[in-house]
């Protein structure tokens, strides 16, 4: 398997497939699966919910607070360096979900812990469950993206949101 170095100096350089295999372990093993949740008294931001995922030398943390709306930002280091984020903000949409927000949840669990390997950052493309549908459109590559997904209950959207996000790469990893 050719695997693909980003190489910005002698210091810094990323493996970006082991990122990838990495990302979608974490994810998988964080919110999606519903463990990994820190206490309270571990979480570097108060107020905050916060998710981790320690293996190799990478650390993946994932960040947010709120309930019917949450923003959060998920952070994945190297050897104690930033290299890697995501900032995720949306809501669910007004009466439609509050009455349902337990399923729409348990739902969007089980669609990003089907995490596509090629971009994984949220769930993958679509997937439909009974009454539930979930789709998610992205551009770009794990150095730079954008995208939207959104969960409708019945043909009615209950839940939708945006996320961005790519490779860090501070002043001291550039020659």
């Amino acid at each position: 398997m050719l695997t693909m170095m980003l190489k910005w100096s002698d210091k810094m350089s990323i493996d970006i497939e082991q990122l990838r295999r990495f990302l979608v372990k974490a994810k998988k093993a964080t919110y999606a699966s519903g463990e990994g949740e820190l206490s309270p008294d571990q979480t570097q931001r108060p107020g905050f919910k916060e998710y981790a995922f320690e293996e190799g030398g990478w650390e993946y943390r994932d960040s947010y607070s709120g309930y019917f709306k949450a923003p959060g930002q998920e952070v994945v280091s190297f050897e104690g360096k930033p290299v890697w984020q995501m900032s995720y903000g949306g809501a669910g949409q007004e009466e439609e979900f509050y009455d349902i927000s337990k399923e729409t949840f348990s739902f969007l669990k089980k669609c990003l812990s089907e995490i596509p390997t090629d971009k994984p950052f949220r769930g993958p493309e679509k997937i439909k469950d009974g009454d539930w549908e979930y789709t998610n459109r992205v551009e770009g590559t794990i150095e730079d993206f954008s995208g939207y997904e959104e969960i409708r209950h019945r043909g009615i959207k209950v839940f939708s949101q945006n996320y961005f996000g790519g490779l860090i790469i501070h002043k001291d990893d550039v020659k």
